[in-house]
C-alpha cells in the first residue's frame, strides 16, 4: 500500500514545514515538495492541516485490578479510543498484584493485548513484591524488550513496594540501562491521613485530596530521587500533579540526577472542584495523586513550555458510574482513575496550543517525541523521519466540538471532560501506513497492533 499526504504543514523534531510525505508500505518512504506517487497510492490532500507524528502515550491502563474491581476497557475499545484521538502507541502499566506471580502477569497482560489491540503497544513491567525470583524474571523481561519498570509508592498492601524493594530495582535498572517509573507518593502518610478522616466522619470523595495532599506527594518524589541518585538509574516520575512536588523533581535534577517527570492530562485541565462534587459526581474524578487547586495548573503549564516536565500522559483508568459507586460512604474504596486516552491529544493541543501559549513544536515533543526518546522508540515511533514508521496523523486546527460521554469510543459510560470545547481534532490517522481513522471514525483493522521490543 501507498499513501502521498500532499500539502500540509509537518511539525516534528522541533521543526515546522511544509512538505508531501510517501508512504510506503509500513514506512515513510520520501518527504519533500511535489512529491509524485505510484499509480496505486491512495493521494490524501492536507491543505490546511497539520502532519504530526502519531501521538504516544506513556502511561495507560487497559487491564487493571483494583479496589476489587476491574478498569472496564478492552485492547479493543481502549486502541480503537486512542487512534480517534491520535495516539497511535500506547505503553501499558503491567501492575500485577503484591502477591501475585511476575510471570503469570506478563502472559495474562500480553495475552489480552495479542490480536486485539488496532495499535501498536509495549508495557511498563511492575514491581509489586522482591522475592528469590523477582530479579530473574525482569532480567528475562528486560531481554525481551521491556526496557522500563514500574514502581508505587503508595497502594501499601496492594502495589506498593518498601525501601528494601525500591533499592534492588533501581540497582538493577542501572545495570540493564532501565528507565524506573514511579508513582510518588508516601503510603504510610496517606494510611495515617485516611484513617484519621474517616474517624472524624469524613467519608465523602471530597476527603479523598486531604488525604493525599500535596506535601505527601512532594515528599514521595523526593524521595524517590534520592534512591534514583544513590544508584545512577535513570528515574521517571509519573503524574506529577502540583508545583511542590514539580519543585523536589526539579531540585534533584539540578543535582544531576537523571529524573523525568511526567504530568497529566486531567492535571493540566481539572481541579479539585470536581471531586468535591456531591456523591458519584466527585467520585467519577477520583484518582490519585487527587486533582488539585487550580493555582498549581499555571506552574505545570509554564513548566511543559520550558521543557521542564518532559511528557504529557493520561493515567487512562476507566472504571464506570456503579464501580465508582463501591465508595459511596468511604472514599478510601472508590477506584481511582478515570478514562483520558480518546481526549489527551485534543485537550493538551486546544488548551495549550490553541487557547494558550504552548508552541506547537513543544506540544509534538510532549506528546510524542520524548516519550519515545525516553523509552527506546525513536526514531522508529515519535517522528516524521524516513524510514520512521508511517504512523501519522494529519491535523484539523479548524474542526470545532465538544467532548461528550455520548459519542466517546471508550468502554465507560461518562466522561471526566464532558463538554469540554475542542479546537481541533484528527481528520486522519495512519498506523504502519494503514490508514486506521477518517473523520473521527474507526476503519482500520481491528487486532492489528504489535507488541513493541524496546
Amino acid at each position: 500500500m501507498s499513501l502521498l499526504i500532499k500539502n500540509g504543514e509537518i511539525v516534528s523534531d522541533g521543526k515546522r514545514f511544509k512538505a508531501d510525505v510517501l508512504v510506503e508500505g509500513e514506512k515513510i518512504a520520501q518527504i519533500g515538495e511535489n512529491l509524485s506517487a505510484p499509480a496505486d497510492a491512495r493521494v490524501i490532500d492536507a491543505s490546511g492541516k497539520f502532519v504530526f507524528p502519531g501521538f504516544i502515550d506513556p502511561h495507560v491502563h487497559i487491564h487493571l485490578p483494583f479496589m476489587g474491581t476491574f478498569a472496564k476497557d478492552t485492547h479493543a475499545t481502549g486502541s480503537k479510543a486512542a487512534l480517534i484521538g491520535g495516539t497511535t502507541t500506547y505503553i501499558e502499566m503491567l501492575a500485577p498484584a503484591g502477591n501475585e506471580d511476575l510471570m503469570d502477569a506478563w502472559h495474562l497482560w500480553t495475552g489480552m493485548a495479542d490480536g486485539k489491540s488496532a495499535c501498536d503497544y509495549s508495557f511498563h513491567i511492575g514491581v509489586t513484591n522482591w522475592n528469590d525470583q523477582t530479579e530473574g524474571y525482569l532480567r528475562e523481561l528486560v531481554g525481551q524488550g521491556m526496557k522500563s519498570f514500574k514502581v508505587f509508592l503508595a497502594y501499601k498492601g496492594a502495589f506498593g513496594i518498601d525501601d528494601h524493594a525500591l533499592y534492588q530495582v533501581c540497582k538493577l535498572a542501572k545495570e540493564l540501562d532501565v528507565v524506573v517509573t514511579a508513582h510518588c507518593e508516601n503510603a504510610d502518610l496517606v494510611a495515617e491521613l485516611q484513617q484519621k478522616l474517616l474517624s472524624e466522619g469524613k467519608t465523602g470523595p471530597e476527603w479523598h485530596e486531604p488525604s493525599r495532599p500535596e506535601s505527601v506527594e512532594a515528599e514521595g518524589t523526593a524521595h524517590f530521587a534520592t534512591f534514583i541518585e544513590m544508584t545512577g538509574a535513570k528515574g521517571y516520575v509519573v503524574h506529577l500533579s502540583n508545583a511542590r512536588a514539580l519543585a523536589a523533581a526539579l531540585d534533584a535534577k539540578n543535582r544531576g540526577v537523571d529524573l523525568k517527570i511526567e504530568v497529566v492530562i486531567p492535571h493540566l485541565t481539572l481541579d479539585k472542584t470536581y471531586a468535591e462534587r456531591e456523591g458519584v459526581e466527585g467520585a467519577k474524578h477520583v484518582m490519585s495523586p487527587p486533582l488539585r487547586d487550580k493555582s498549581n495548573q499555571a506552574r505545570l503549564w509554564d513548566a511543559l513550555d520550558r521543557g521542564e516536565i518532559d511528557t504529557v500522559a493520561t493515567d487512562h483508568c476507566p472504571f464506570d458510574v456503579e464501580q465508582k459507586h463501591m465508595g459511596d460512604g468511604n472514599f478510601t474504596k472508590i477506584p481511582n482513575g478515570i478514562p483520558a486516552i480518546e481526549d489527551r491529544v485534543n485537550l493538551l493541543y486546544t488548551y495549550g496550543v490553541s487557547r494558550g501559549n504552548l508552541p506547537i513544536e513543544r506540544f509534538v515533543d510532549a506528546a510524542s517525541t520524548r516519550t519515545a526518546q525516553i523509552f527506546g522508540l525513536y526514531p522508529k515511533k515519535g517522528t516524521v523521519q524516513v524510514g520512521s514508521d508511517a504512523d501519522l496523523v494529519i491535523y484539523d486546527p479548524a474542526y470545532r466540538g465538544k467532548i461528550s460521554a455520548a459519542t466517546s469510543h471508550v468502554n465507560n459510560d461518562y466522561s471526566g471532560f464532558e463538554g469540554f470545547d475542542i479546537d481541533g481534532r484528527p481528520s486522519i490517522v495512519t498506523v504502519r501506513g494503514e490508514v486506521a481513522v477518517e473523520d473521527g471514525q474507526f476503519v482500520g483493522t481491528e487486532g492489528r497492533g504489535d507488541l513493541l521490543r524496546r
